[in-house]
């Protein structure tokens, strides 16, 4: 188990390195900002009120690579940046305590490069996790290491008072280790930030403007996907035990341009922790009258999309599960992801699977796109 265990985490290492790679493959202008925020935690379960006490607050670190044309894929989005960030966030609340993270981001932009949109994905560290004996009101965290993804909207202007720039917006953040380890109600936070831009450069390269392909050039015939992806989980009890899962995924593809492909197909999900949850309710509800032999394999049908960027792809999903004997969650799950090709059609990946708000599963996942 704890093999496996070191094995996801190095396994998410190297996705993050081989990603951090492809943004540090040029040597390209740079720019740092810094930035301060304060909000609210959302209640998206009742089962954490306890644990809003007061408004998070924090500061963001972050630097930033732009993009000028030179490949394809950056005059198709704008000329977006790229960056790593770090950033701090006191929860206020004692059971919670404080959380640190680092990521990896895409700065998009919009309306002449006065609003701009971030997404960033990394790894995050809690000061507080979950503990039976010293820290079991902290039902939001059960592990110290987990996965954060953040996302940002800003009004954004550089180079105010020479190489000095201004930004503020909103912000969301969320906390959670994919059910890595029970207990995991997870955290989101909404916030207000505000924040100072500097370029390290005064220089002022000029945005390529090549003519892009023809859309017709990126229409395909239609694509077959196969999927494995594994990790380790444990059911919503905490210390159940913690098992490893194996979703197969089987869909076709259509890609509709050159940002764009349309998904349908199945999932088959072999969640052992599911089998332990079972026979646990089984004998600690007997009034629902649960059969422990109840089979704790599901089938989904799924439609989703795929957003290319270079490398690196975003993948969403919403499933409906057809197969389904024991009732547990709802019968629609959603996943969000991110691919990055390794070679041609051949792609590695990280993904959350959950129902709405709660997280079933963090994925590994290695597949082909024939």
């Amino acid at each position: 188990m704890f093999k496996t265990i070191e094995l996801m985490k190095k396994a998410l290492l190297f996705f993050l390195f081989s990603i951090s790679l492809t943004f540090a493959q040029e040597k390209a202008p740079g720019y740092f900002d810094v930035q301060l925020f304060r909000g609210n935690v959302i209640k998206h379960t009742d089962d954490i009120g306890h644990l809003i006490t007061g408004h998070p607050d924090g500061f963001l670190l972050s630097y930033n690579w732009k993009t000028f044309g030179k490949n394809e894929w950056e005059q198709v989005y704008n000329y977006p940046d790229y960056g790593i960030s770090f950033h701090y966030l006191d929860f206020k609340n004692q059971y919670l305590g404080y959380n640190v993270a680092l990521g990896l981001h895409y700065n998009f932009y919009f309306f002449n490069r006065n609003l701009m949109f971030r997404i960033s994905q990394g790894i995050g560290i809690t000061s507080n996790p979950y503990d039976k004996e010293t820290n079991n009101k902290n039902n939001a965290f059960g592990t110290k290491v987990m996965d954060n993804t953040y996302f940002m909207l800003q009004y954004k202007k550089e180079n105010i008072f020479n190489r000095i720039g201004f930004q503020a917006g909103f912000m969301l953040t969320h906390f959670s280790n994919g059910r890595f380890k029970a207990p995991n109600s997870g955290i989101n936070t909404f916030a207000l930030n505000v924040g100072l831009n500097y370029n390290l450069s005064n220089d002022k390269p000029e945005f390529i403007v090549d003519s892009l392909p023809a859309k017709a050039s990126f229409k395909e015939r239609i694509k077959y996907n196969i999927v494995l992806r594994t990790g380790v989980s444990e059911g919503p009890v905490p210390n159940l035990g913690q098992r490893q899962f194996y979703h197969f995924g089987f869909y076709a593809d259509k890609r509709i341009g050159r940002k764009s492909a349309l998904q349908i197909g199945t999932d088959v999900f072999l969640s052992r922790y599911l089998k332990d949850y079972i026979e646990f309710s089984a004998v600690a509800f007997p009034e629902k009258d649960i059969n422990p032999d109840t089979d704790y394999k599901r089938i989904g049908l799924v439609v989703g999309h795929e957003l290319f960027i270079n490398k690196l792809s975003i993948e969403t999903q919403l499933g409906y599960y057809i197969y389904k004997p024991f009732n547990y969650e709802t019968n629609i799950y959603q996943r969000l992801g991110a691919k990055y090709y390794i070679y041609k059609n051949i792609f590695a990946g990280v993904g959350l699977k959950a129902h709405g708000g709660r997280a079933e599963a963090g994925e590994l996942s290695i597949g082909i796109r024939l």
